[in-house]
């Protein structure tokens, strides 16, 4: 199949396979006779690879570690599980975050009256510097 076919059976468009190309995140497709990308269902399975972990929020460089140790079947699944682990704890790291500014957000937007009136302590509060 073509980068335009693996993209559309892989969920990734064919400017972000060319990049993981470029990078060397996935290997290159194979080219035809005329120098287009050819890809195959081993591609195929693992640009879908790639996707998933993607959706998942890992980082392209813990894409690049997992996408080793799922080709190297000498290896243990403790690797994969660290790995996994790690991402968890920058996940709670990244909610507690976010739960941390909505809230504050929400206290800010619960001072301010929404009226006519200038003042408004959103405004007041991202004035002050820290």
């Amino acid at each position: 199949m073509n980068i335009g076919q693996a993209a559309a059976a892989s969920g990734i468009t064919a400017k972000m396979i060319r990049y993981y190309e470029s990078i060397a995140l996935v290997p290159p497709g194979r080219r035809s006779d005329a120098g287009y990308r050819v890809y195959s269902d081993d591609d195929l399975h693992v640009l879908r690879f790639v996707k998933r972990a993607r959706t998942l929020g890992f980082s392209l460089e813990q894409i690049r570690e997992l996408l080793s140790l799922w080709q190297n079947k000498a290896r243990a699944s403790a690797d994969v599980k660290a790995i996994a682990l790690g991402h968890v704890a920058e996940l709670n790291q990244r909610i507690a975050e976010l739960t941390e500014m909505r809230d504050t957000l929400q206290t800010l937007a619960g001072c301010c009256q929404g009226n006519d009136r200038p003042d408004c302590p959103i405004l007041q509060s991202l004035g002050h510097s820290d």
